[in-house]
């Protein structure tokens, strides 16, 4: 299929079917519960990724029975990551690692970037397993956003190199029915400036497109790349407030 292949220079996708975008506004939680719920770990009404994956989880609400359920998840010194539509307000047992306000972004009409804009000297491809510490290696130094050794585990990485050295890659998260999170974009600094994070994104994009999904990404928002994400086509739906707690409390018997 065209739309599986990163080296492809057409731009063209396929149009999205119809399906409920509210389930964007408690992104994590709705993954946990729709596509990926056989990935998650559950307390209650709260969800998470297994924390080889990741530290994302989702809840509900900021209820009290919600924090608690956390807390479950979470274990002593257990730390997690949620989005937010108001301010984080976690109670006594918890402390508020990090913050931020983070942007949401769907890409209804994609303006791809062709893969034979990378020079001869380094190779787009898709990444596996025997990639994985490379891409954790990577990651850490860049801080695109959690990765773990299990986060591959959540759809198609593609990453470019330069012999062995992975310069760049980019990937998908969440997903929840007809859309599907672009993630862990990132560029070694050695390599920064050169195209590569729009022409990774692109690949992604594009097997998005064959799921006949639509796009979307978060990202902080004061992130200079949100200039290249609007002109890669997508556009702000909304915001969250990033909450990355840590339990500070045991577990409740």
């Amino acid at each position: 299929m065209p739309f599986s292949d990163p080296r492809s220079g057409s731009t063209a996708v396929r149009e999205s079917t119809n399906f409920d975008e509210a389930l964007l506004d408690n992104p994590i939680w709705n993954s946990l519960r729709t596509e990926h719920r056989s990935l998650a770990l559950s307390e209650g009404a709260a969800r998470r990724y297994p924390s080889a994956i990741g530290p994302l989880a989702g809840t509900p609400d900021q209820s009290l029975e919600s924090y608690e359920a956390l807390q479950i998840l979470a274990g002593p010194g257990g730390i997690l990551g949620l989005f937010f539509p108001d301010p984080p307000a976690p109670p006594a047992g918890w402390s508020l690692f990090r913050g931020g306000v983070l942007t949401q972004m769907t890409c209804h009409s994609p303006q791809l970037i062709d893969a034979d804009r990378c020079p001869a000297s380094v190779t787009l491809c898709k990444l596996g397993a025997t990639d994985v510490p490379s891409m954790v290696e990577l990651a850490t130094l860049t801080e695109p956003g959690p990765f773990r050794e299990r986060t591959i585990e959540l759809g198609n990485f593609y990453g470019i190199l330069e012999g062995d050295r992975l310069l760049a890659m980019a990937g998908q998260r969440m997903r929840v029915p007809g859309f599907i999170e672009v993630s862990a974009v990132c560029t070694h600094p050695d390599a920064r400036g050169r195209g590569y994070a729009g022409i990774l994104m692109s690949a992604v994009i594009r097997d998005i497109a064959a799921e006949r999904a639509t796009p979307f990404l978060h990202a902080f928002a004061d992130n200079p790349a949100v200039s290249l994400y609007e002109k890669l086509g997508f556009r702000q739906r909304r915001t969250f407030q990033l909450a990355v707690i840590k339990c500070d409390d045991p577990q409740p018997a």
